[in-house]
This record gives C-alpha cells, sequence and structure tokens, in this order.
C-alpha cells in the first residue's frame, strides 16, 4: 500500500534534484501519473472521473498543496498532502461551471509563479525527465503495491489453469480472469492485456474475441491487474486441452532456457542490451531468431511498459530499485505462439523475483 511517508520522501527527494538543477523553489504538476506518484490521488479509473485528476504544487522541502474539483473530493481523503483545496464545480443542482478541465483554472493563477511540468516546454520537458529518473527506483511502498498488484493477477492465472477448455470463448476466459482478479483484490478492478490463442507469427497477443478456443491451440494469457495507478504484468502460455505437441512443448522449454538466461544477468549494473542479447543467443542457438519480434522485457510501475528496455539498442542499465520483466516469445505458424514472462525487483547482488504465477503448459 502506498504510505504518507513513501510520498512525503519521494517529494523530498524530487524537491532537492529539481530546486539543484533547475534553481526555483516552486514547481507546479499537472501530469496525473505524477500526482499518483508523490500524492497518492487519482481518480477510480473505472468511474466517470477516470480521464480527469487534479493539480499539485510542490515547494520547499516536499510540502505539497493539491487541488482538485469536487467530484474528486472522496478521492483527495485518501491523497497524502500538507494542503488540499477542493474546487466545486458541478454539485448536481446547479449548472456547472464552464468546462470541467476549467474548473481549476482560477484556483491554480492564484498560486502564483512556479514552473510547471509541460513537456511541450523546455523546461517542462526538464522536469518530466527528472521525474521519470527517480520514478525508476522504486520505494519500498511502492514495491509494496506492485507485489500486491501481482497477488491479484496470479489468482487469474489460477482460475485460468483450471478452467480453460475446449469450446469457450476468449471472451469468457477473459471474463472468468477478470471475476478471479476482482475476487482476490476484494473490489472491481482493470484488468487489461493479451487473452488470444496464437496460431503463430500472425497473432502474437491482442484483446479478447469471440473466438472459440479448440483442442491443441496456445492460449497466450499476458496482463496487467492495476491497483491505484501501480500494475503487474506477467505471462503464462496454455496448451487448450492440457496435451501440447512435441513442437509446442519444445517452444517452451527454449522459452524457459532464454528466460533463464536473462535472469542470470539481472543485478545492479546489469547492461539492458547484454540482457537482450543472451536472450537472443537462446534462440538463436536453436535456430529459432527469426520467431523472436519483440523486446526481452522491459520496466514496470505506474506506467507500462516503462524504463528501462531490453532491446537490441539500448544504452541503459539497470539501478537497484528497478522493476523489470523478461518477457521471450517464439511464434511459429502451424505451431503457435508461446510467450512467459515473469517480473523483478531488481537489487545491487541481483534481483528478487515478484511474480509467483506457474510457468509453463
Amino acid at each position: 500500500m502506498i504510505t504518507a511517508a513513501g510520498c512525503r520522501q519521494r517529494r523530498e527527494d524530487l524537491f532537492q534534484r529539481l530546486h539543484r538543477e533547475l534553481g526555483a523553489d516552486r514547481f507546479l504538476f499537472t501530469d496525473p501519473i505524477t500526482l499518483r506518484y508523490l500524492a497518492n490521488f487519482g481518480p477510480d479509473p473505472i468511474s466517470l472521473n477516470a480521464e480527469f485528476s487534479g493539480v499539485l504544487l510542490l515547494c520547499s522541502g516536499g510540502e505539497a498543496h493539491l487541488i482538485c474539483d469536487n467530484r474528486l473530493a472522496a478521492r483527495a481523503k485518501l491523497a497524502f498532502a500538507e494542503k488540499i483545496d477542493v474546487v466545486n464545480w458541478y454539485d448536481g443542482q446547479s449548472a456547472g461551471k464552464g468546462t470541467r478541465r476549467n474548473a481549476l483554472a482560477e484556483a491554480v493563477s492564484s498560486l502564483g509563479a512556479a514552473l510547471r511540468d509541460d513537456p511541450f516546454l523546455p523546461v517542462g520537458y526538464k522536469i518530466q525527465a527528472i521525474v521519470g529518473e527517480q520514478r525508476r527506483a522504486k520505494y519500498p511502498d511502492e514495491v509494496a503495491q506492485l507485489k500486491r498488484c501481482m497477488q491479484v493477477a496470479e489468482a487469474g492465472f489460477r482460475w485460468a489453469r483450471q478452467n480453460v477448455s475446449a469450446g469457450m470463448t476468449e471472451l469468457e476466459v477473459y471474463s472468468g480472469i477478470v471475476q478471479a482478479c476482482n475476487r482476490a483484490a476484494e473490489r472491481a478492478v482493470i484488468v487489461y492485456g493479451d487473452f488470444a490463442v496464437s496460431p503463430g507469427s500472425s497473432r502474437r497477443g491482442g484483446a479478447a474475441t469471440t473466438q472459440v478456443l479448440k483442442t491443441g491451440d496456445t492460449l497466450i494469457l499476458d496482463y496487467s491487474v492495476v491497483l491505484e495507478g501501480y500494475r503487474s504484468d506477467f505471462t503464462n502460455t496454455l496448451c487448450v486441452g492440457g496435451e501440447p505437441s512435441k513442437d509446442q512443448q519444445n517452444l517452451m522449454r527454449v522459452c524457459q532456457q532464454a528466460m533463464q538466461a536473462g535472469e542470470n544477468l539481472l543485478r545492479a549494473g546489469g547492461v539492458c542490451q547484454t540482457i537482450y542479447d543472451v536472450v537472443a543467443e537462446v534462440f538463436r542457438s536453436q535456430g529459432l531468431l527469426s520467431h523472436f519480434p519483440h523486446h526481452a522485457g522491459h520496466g514496470l510501475g505506474l506506467t507500462h511498459p516503462e524504463a528501462p528496455f531490453f532491446v537490441l539498442h539500448s544504452s541503459e542499465q539497470l539501478l537497484a530499485g528497478d522493476v523489470v520483466t523478461l518477457e521471450p516469445g517464439l511464434y511459429i505458424d502451424g505451431i503457435g505462439g508461446v510467450r512467459i514472462e515473469h517480473n523483478y525487483l531488481i537489487t545491487e547482488a541481483g534481483f528478487e523475483r515478484l511474480s509467483n504465477h506457474e510457468i509453463g503448459f
């Protein structure tokens, strides 16, 4: 769970760097991701408030002033900021005061001068870049929140392993997974990702459809559960009917070997391209590299994907506190697609695996 102490520490750390590099002592944030990060403020994504947020003024020492409209008042009570102002926009009895996005304009103008995180202005671009760099190394409460996301997602994987069968549609699989995740979270949660039969290269994933599952299909389940903005992202592939062919078993075996090769290099200071290279080398050694068309993994947190990226032309290195995925996959026409994925917290000595779903058919 995100904590007041965690938010306060993130604000203090961010203010110190912004003040040092930009010379100012007041910063105004409108990016909803940053408000989640610094103050645990954001709308319920399954609500009429989903597209709206507020603004946050960050001042000396990490002091925060949050402003939002009255339709977000309940969420503001869950936020962590030294000062919170709620502006009336629409109360259900009188007409709304202009468009909802303009409701905060007067309150924001009264705050006075501050550097803003507008990415289309040079200083705003720099602010956004600094925030992004700090978000790489997760704080303890963020790690705890990500673990909770993963625990909820694991319930969906358990349901799928127990219930997927020929004759179901992809949409029925998706619905069952969502219900299992909602039960585990004890609330309605966002579940998005791939719930797709993969015949090979023509379909490596995608949203659930009315396609009917057949015995022998490879079903890729690669999805995220979102809790208070933070999200999991891990994958397994099932063989419908539970009896994979020898060729399908081989794809799974090679993907597991590739994941192990990547895990061997997961530690602070690890070179992201090198991690991609060792995953790709496993596939190359088996004559399968041409069937591996995507990244070998990526960072994870309040967005998905985010830095760092395990790709061919990466110049990044792993940092202690990064939360990343390893995501090897192979897709061969006439056999099917197989993808697996785990999530990891990077440490100085290596990693802590955060996801605990069962990998394999």
